[in-house]
């Protein structure tokens, strides 16, 4: 079964799914291990993780394909790619599902901003006219070669053009082939609830720590409607534990003091695989010494 058909069953088994944001095999890897169904290849996170710098368009194609892959290529839950605008117009919008599909991502999530975009909660968003963004929708699901592989398509119009216009639009992403709605950054509960029921298709919520919406719970959520809750913001997790390790580090040469917040040398070779690959060297090792 492919990640995709994966991703369509999980989707018809569970009333919400949780989609973690991973930026790197590692992160990908701990969100398989914590049991979640699916983990999602954040742009945010994927730009701080790479780059080092914000997510406001400094992200190319082949930076975020290749993070998608090596991330599916080492866990395996389906994988989700922010495919931000689509890093371009329709024909970039074709090769990156092409790019994804052949790595075996189980979706991507396109959105209707101007390039170069800006994260979703950010001030001085823009977006293209409907009609562009449809163009690039019907690009991706025209190109995909497996009906499962999933569309996500965002509108960032809410912030820009209005909640009703966010609507309109969301209903011509539907149309034009999109799997999945995202109108991204409500901002009254209100908005929120009126999301789900406007559309036939599943729809996202985006749970962005100090961001522009809601807080609201998932249980919440789901009693709304809501079919995927991205919680994409992880990197600030790490960001505060590596933080505090290079304090301590500069306050007292070791991090001796934050030991118990961290793994060991023993679980962290076991959350990386070394027994399986010890047992995979010992095994190949035994037939090469047959042959000599």
């Amino acid at each position: 079964m492919t990640a995709a058909a994966r991703l369509r069953r999980l989707m018809a088994e569970t009333d919400i799914l949780p989609m973690a944001g991973v930026f790197d095999a590692l992160s990908g890897t701990l969100a398989e291990q914590a049991g979640l169904p699916l983990a999602y290849v954040s742009g945010y996170c994927v730009s701080a993780t790479r780059l080092g710098r914000p997510d406001v368009g400094y992200l190319g194609l082949a930076e975020l394909v290749e993070t998608a892959r090596r991330i599916a290529g080492r866990i395996g839950i389906p994988v989700v790619a922010d495919g931000d605008d689509g890093y371009g117009n329709h024909l970039n919008t074709a090769r990156l599902v092409r790019e994804l599909e052949a790595g075996g991502i189980a979706g991507v999530q396109l959105e209707d901003q101007v390039s170069p975009k800006r994260c979703g909660h950010m001030a001085g968003k823009r977006v293209v006219p409907t009609g562009e963004m449809v163009a690039k929708i019907r690009a991706a699901a025209d190109t995909r070669r497996d009906d499962d592989f999933l569309i996500i398509a965002r509108t960032d119009a809410i912030a820009v053009t209005g909640f009703q216009d966010a609507l309109e639009r969301g209903a011509a992403y539907a149309e034009a082939g999109a799997d999945a709605i995202f109108l991204e950054a409500p901002e009254t509960i209100d908005q929120c609830r009126a999301i789900p029921p406007a559309f036939d298709k599943p729809t996202v919520f985006n749970w962005a720590w100090g961001g522009k919406s809601p807080l609201l719970t998932r249980d919440e959520l789901a009693a709304m409607g809501f079919r995927f809750l991205q919680c994409p913001d992880t990197v600030f997790a790490v960001t505060r534990a590596l933080r505090d390790v290079y304090g301590e580090v500069k306050r007292s040469g070791t991090y001796l003091a934050l030991r118990e917040r961290m793994t060991d040398f023993d679980e962290f070779n076991a959350v990386v695989g070394l027994d399986e690959v010890t047992a995979l060297d010992t095994r190949y090792r035994a037939i090469a010494e047959e042959r000599e």
